[in-house]
């Protein structure tokens, strides 16, 4: 499960978008206008940004320069009906990481969705700071109360999926994917493990620390 912005004007077309990305439980806000989405990014955190090229009235390769150039790290799919080669490197080179070309099939749409979600957990060069836990991203150090705690790549990289999206809560299968990509080897009770040391570092004895579980929706942070 991911939260998506997804910025189409087509009002027909942005209800079946949302209904199909819902079908596959992600949590979708549907804008239909450039500076509506960016007003949206100043002030929620999504997984991944769906955005249509042809706006009423920022084009979406201007919402997405403006966003990068701001320092967003979201991934982008742009969608349009625009398939030239050159408009393809125009969305690229603007700061989209996908391109989706109209009409497509929805088997197409999940697929070129999931595939930007699985990607790993970068560090974006900022702080990030939830109740007294500051963790950094350049120098991936992480405080609590002042007091800096070691961890291992994957904990901070697990704490940073969870800084990032406060209160919204991951799936074991979901943190699974975004913090062990890479390793097929790896598990839901390898998430458990890691989770459980996580939490004794942080501090957390019980289930009313900073990070909480609930059954059926995963673990969350709480600010």
């Amino acid at each position: 499960m991911a939260k998506i912005l997804l910025v189409e004007d087509d009002t027909n077309l942005g209800q079946l978008l949302k209904l199909q990305l819902e079908q596959g439980r992600h949590l979708v806000d549907h804008v239909a206008a450039g500076f509506i989405a960016l007003s949206q990014l100043k002030v929620n955190t999504y997984e991944l940004i769906i955005l249509d090229w042809m706006l009423p009235d920022l084009s979406g390769v201007d919402v997405c320069r403006q966003f990068r150039g701001q320092g967003g790290r979201t991934p982008i799919l742009m969608l349009t009906a625009r398939g030239s080669v050159e408009d393809r490197a125009s969305g690229l080179n603007a700061g989209a990481d996908d391109y989706l070309v109209k009409p497509f099939a929805p088997v197409e749409l999940n697929a070129r969705v999931q595939a930007l979600l699985r990607r790993p957990v970068t560090y974006a060069g900022k702080l990030l700071t939830v109740r007294d836990i500051e963790l950094d991203t350049e120098t991936a150090r992480v405080f609590r109360a002042g007091q800096e705690i070691d961890l291992t790549a994957k904990e901070f990289a697990l704490l940073e999926l969870l800084m990032r999206y406060p209160n919204q809560s991951f799936t074991l299968e979901t943190i699974l994917s975004r913090v062990w990509q890479s390793d097929s080897n790896a598990s839901v009770d390898t998430v458990r493990t890691h989770m459980k040391t996580l939490r004794r570092k942080l501090g957390d004895t019980d289930e009313t620390g900073i990070i909480r579980t609930k059954r059926g929706a995963g673990y969350r942070i709480v600010d």
